[in-house]
């Protein structure tokens, strides 16, 4: 070494060199630790666009990487991510029972299944760590048909062929609207299949409906091949998509989860900066178009985007237990030791969050600004709409009719017109207006519209008027 070091100062006197040299002997004779690489598995579904906050979005922002601990023990770590993307939620419960999976995300029955499993395998245990995003009511899921159908009802599926990816959260729909109207488990002749063998199946009318989870029962009305007849809303059971971890990883890093619910925490600010700059990313790294991104994320969307883990929720799980429960689909499981909220409180409190205020709300960020259609404020954000024009703004409209007049002048003063929103008046959910049935209401013949045909009926019957098709509704705004 005392000759290598001489060389060394007689070449060019190089001081840097020598330092190296030192550096490199010392790594070489144990006199510094070797920097350790630890692997993270993270499971993501990226088409299922309320957990993009959870995966894609943190991925392509790099997130993760920002809010990452880099000192003390993480010092010398240097963390590898393995983003593992699927379609559904049990897949990425296999992954974590084998340990190739640290971090995963999926809908609330999927959930369900993951802790009682993790519950029965020592050693593999997971936790329920934070919320991604729900509805408080039950939207997203939902049973599509046919656009030619003849079947407006999900009672008008008896007997008829139907299909869901089994183990879903809209698995645990049809389940739930089955036990709830007292119908026997046979009442439908159900199959599993995909989204996407479901989606081709159902336009080659194989299959008479089919039933999924989001974005599916948006998306594929939207693609004009089908019609949506039920809602998971119609249930009154809070839906949602959460995260879990496995419990040996969160104790042995408990710095990392807290780093990735601050990542989600951030992810979500970005949506809601600009939710249609955000759509139009997340189209372009999940192929889901932007407006159906949207209908889910953006203003006054079907989802809110919220990681506290509340009530509701937990009683969603218990909800779903029962019901598996009852047809012997699942074994004992443990709620409550379950749930680990202590990570999603320290990121909220190293975000300067007040956590438990935000447990108490639902509140969504709603549609808001200035009708420039009919000249007035939006006051009533569940009466609104919105019109995104091709290349444009998304327009905030004060209501149904205004926004039915909006898409019509702005056609006619040649402006194309991406999509239009409305609100459901029975559901009280965000839908397409070229998907929505319509009828009027009281003196002003007020133009009011819904998802579901038999609630214009009911409406329709009232007014004693008919019910309106959507270029019935956009000739009659207005006039």
């Amino acid at each position: 070494m005392a000759t290598t070091l001489s060389w060394i100062r007689r070449w060019r006197g190089g001081k840097a060199l020598v330092a190296g040299v030192i550096a490199l002997a010392a790594v070489a004779g144990g006199g510094a630790q070797a920097r350790e690489t630890v692997s993270i598995g993270i499971g993501t579904q990226n088409t299922t666009t309320n957990t993009v906050t959870g995966g894609i979005v943190i991925k392509q922002l790099q997130l993760l990487e920002k809010h990452l601990p880099k000192t003390g023990k993480y010092s010398d770590i240097d963390f590898k991510f393995d983003w593992q993307n699927f379609t559904s939620g049990p897949p990425i419960t296999n992954g974590m029972m084998a340990n190739k999976i640290q971090i995963g995300m999926m809908g609330d029955y999927p959930l369900l299944v993951n802790g009682a499993t993790s519950q029965q395998s020592k050693g593999n245990e997971t936790q329920l760590v934070a919320i991604i995003a729900y509805n408080a009511f039950g939207a997203g899921n939902g049973v599509v048909v046919h656009k030619d159908s003849p079947y407006y009802e999900l009672a008008d599926l008896k007997g008829k062929l139907v299909s869901v990816p089994f183990g879903s959260a809209a698995h645990g729909m049809l389940l739930q609207a089955m036990q709830e109207r007292g119908w026997p488990e046979d009442y439908w002749n159900l199959v599993s299949q995909t989204p996407e063998i479901g989606t081709t199946n159902l336009q080659e009318r194989k299959i008479d409906g089919h039933a999924d989870f989001v974005p599916f029962g948006e998306l594929l009305p939207f693609r004009g091949n089908s019609r949506k007849i039920f809602d998971g809303v119609q249930t009154k059971v809070p839906t949602f998509h959460g995260v879990v971890v496995r419990k040996d990883f969160a104790e042995q890093y408990p710095e990392v989860v807290v780093a990735y619910i601050k990542a989600m925490l951030e992810a979500n600010d970005w949506v809601r900066a600009d939710p249609a700059t955000a759509a139009r990313k997340i189209e372009e790294w999940t192929k889901i178009e932007k407006e159906v991104v949207y209908i889910f994320l953006g203003r006054g969307g079907i989802h809110t985007l919220d990681p506290s883990i509340k009530p509701l929720q937990l009683d969603t799980i218990k909800t779903a237990y029962g019901v598996l429960q009852k047809m012997k689909r699942v074994k004992q499981f443990d709620v409550d030791a379950w749930v680990n909220e202590s990570y999603v409180r320290q990121a909220f409190k190293e975000r300067g969050l007040n956590y438990d205020a935000q447990k108490q709300t639902l509140a969504n960020y709603d549609v808001q600004g200035q009708d420039p259609v009919c000249k007035k404020a939006v006051t009533n954000p569940a009466e609104a709409g919105e019109i995104w024009l091709q290349g444009g703004a998304i327009i905030p409209l004060s209501s149904a009719t205004c926004t039915l007049l909006g898409v019509r002048k702005y056609s006619e003063a040649g402006k194309k017109v991406d999509v239009a929103y409305v609100y459901d008046k029975a559901l009280g959910i965000k839908v397409f207006a070229d998907r929505a049935f319509y009828a009027t209401s009281g003196p002003k013949k007020d133009i009011v519209p819904f998802l579901l045909k038999k609630d214009a009926d009911a409406l329709a019957a009232k007014s004693g008027t008919a019910v309106l098709s959507y270029e019935q509704a956009l000739a009659a705004a207005g006039r």
